[in-house]
């Protein structure tokens, strides 16, 4: 065989390249899948938070009924840390004096409200722990991803 030819060859070259280029597209598709799920965690927080609001501004004083709905919302979420809470409260229209309720309607009558109304709200917070598949630099390994709705209440 000839050295020169053997020098000047190529065959293996397209290998090399695609074993360099493969891994770096497989690291890019492992990043996108990561950043998916995460995504799509956050899509369900906000969901359950809403239906939990919304449930809430029919029934502003049932906290557990807000929680419940929630909880029963965010179905596809089973193997993460799911934790949703409820608060309500009031304010006057204009957003001044907010109050936050202690469970009793009468504690949200504290606010003065000069020249305008008091409006009742509730607030659903929903919380859950994301881990990524990958250890990514810079990364933490557990994240806390959390959703808040508020909503007026007309029902009070």
């Amino acid at each position: 065989m000839n050295p020169r030819r053997f020098l000047s060859a190529n065959s293996g070259q397209s290998l090399i390249e695609t074993a360099l280029t493969l891994s770096l597209l497989i690291l890019l598709l492992a990043a996108a899948v990561d950043f998916g799920r995460a995504y799509y965690l956050l899509i369900e927080l906000k969901s359950a938070a809403h239906a939990g609001a919304i449930y809430g501004s029919q029934y502003p004083t049932d906290t557990n009924g807000m929680k419940a709905i929630a909880s029963s919302n965010a179905k596809n979420l089973t193997n993460v840390n799911f934790t949703p809470t409820a608060t309500w409260g009031c304010e006057c229209d204009d957003g001044s004096g907010a109050n936050l309720a202690t469970g009793s309607p009468l504690a949200c009558s504290t606010p003065s409200c000069t020249g305008g109304n008091l409006v009742y709200y509730v607030v659903v917070n929903t919380t859950a722990s994301f881990s990524p598949m990958l250890p990514w630099p810079g990364i933490p390994s557990t994240m806390n991803l959390s959703e808040t709705v508020e909503m007026r209440s007309t029902n009070y």
